[in-house]
């Protein structure tokens, strides 16, 4: 089967839950940014809060006064979760562990028509696993544990895909380890062979920071799409303005999109820099919106549409996700937004 956008990133079940700026405080995480850590440091903050660790579906529940919401997660698997209900073929590659969060990762991929590795289970360990803390502002802020994603590596790959696809998608988290970097770097020497456009998302503020050089890597020497937020547009440049880095990182990409969130995208097709409004929404949960942006605007592209009008759906579909709890839709809520949209 042929895919339009090939995906590689991290495979992580996401458990998100609503706290207040105390709760955050008190935990100790920076808001709006991700911090790595392992299963016994997550497990602590799971117990201060309440809360046990084990995974179910995504229909929400809740535990004591939190609400929580369960679903399979990871940048890239937003991203191609989103492309695959715009109409586009996806295809993630992703590590899984034997186990049953692994086992629902990769169902609830085969639920949305997102093909996977053949080898995405063959390990022993744990999968991956991303606490997401929602604040009344609607910001996110994650704790996250890769688990199993550690060892996604070269061999994970099906080069044959490389031929019959538009675009390779990175997600930067993959920057933080040896084996996934070696991955993103072979995904990106695969694709260039096959003159497929390559896109990365900065994925976090926090990382483009601490993992500037391992990060720089795996994107070479130029991009066809860069995706970022202000903040990382920022660390990414080392400018102290938008505008400069707007200029900055038209030489490591020929085209970008940057989200500023309510503001709508900042963005350079290659020719020509501009703006695309979002519509005015109330925002209760911002997880997963540049994830959506990302996946809805290679979906676009592949299927035909002007970068510009790629972008303004891309804002249109980041807006209406961030009023429901969650990093994406369910399947009538993609369904409704297609045909608002005009993209049945």
């Amino acid at each position: 089967m042929e895919f339009a956008v090939l995906g590689l990133g991290a495979a992580l079940v996401d458990t998100e839950v609503w706290v207040s700026e105390s709760d955050l405080r008190w935990l100790g995480l920076v808001k709006g940014h991700m911090r790595l850590g392992d299963a016994a440091a997550q497990a602590h903050i799971l117990r201060r809060m309440g809360l046990c660790g084990d995974i179910g579906g995504g229909t929400g529940g809740a535990a004591g006064d939190k609400k929580i919401h369960r679903a399979c997660g990871g940048s890239a698997a937003n991203s191609m979760l989103a492309a695959a209900h715009f109409g586009c073929r996806a295809h993630l590659t992703c590590q899984v562990g034997a186990d049953a969060a692994g086992r629902f990762f990769l169902a609830e991929l085969a639920r949305a028509g997102v093909g996977a590795n053949r080898n995405a289970q063959g390990m022993a360990g744990e999968t991956g696993q991303c606490l997401v803390l929602v604040t009344p502002d609607a910001e996110r802020s994650m704790h996250t544990v890769l688990g199993s994603s550690t060892a996604l590596s070269p061999a994970n790959l099906h080069p044959e895909l490389f031929a019959a696809a538009d675009y390779l998608y990175l997600e930067g988290y993959l920057c933080t380890a040896a084996s996934p970097r070696a991955a993103a770097i072979r995904a990106r020497e695969l694709a260039q062979r096959e003159t497929v456009k390559i896109a990365l998302s900065l994925s976090d503020p926090g990382l483009v920071a601490q993992f500037a050089g391992p990060l720089r890597e795996m994107a070479g020497a130029r991009l066809d799409l860069l995706f970022c937020n202000a903040a990382e547009a920022l660390a990414w440049s080392g400018c102290a303005t938008l505008e400069e880095a707007s200029e900055v990182l038209q030489e490591g990409a020929a085209a970008y999109a940057i989200t500023l969130g309510a503001a709508g995208a900042l963005c350079f097709d290659g020719r020509r820099k501009f703006q695309v409004a979002a519509p005015p929404v109330d925002a209760i949960d911002t997880n997963g919106a540049g994830d959506m942006f990302a996946g809805t605007m290679l979906a676009c592209l592949s299927r035909g549409l002007d970068f510009s009008n790629a972008a303004a759906v891309a804002c249109r579909a980041a807006a209406h996700l961030v009023t429901q709890p969650g990093a994406r839709l369910n399947a009538a809520g993609y369904a409704r937004l297609r045909g608002e949209l005009g993209l049945g």
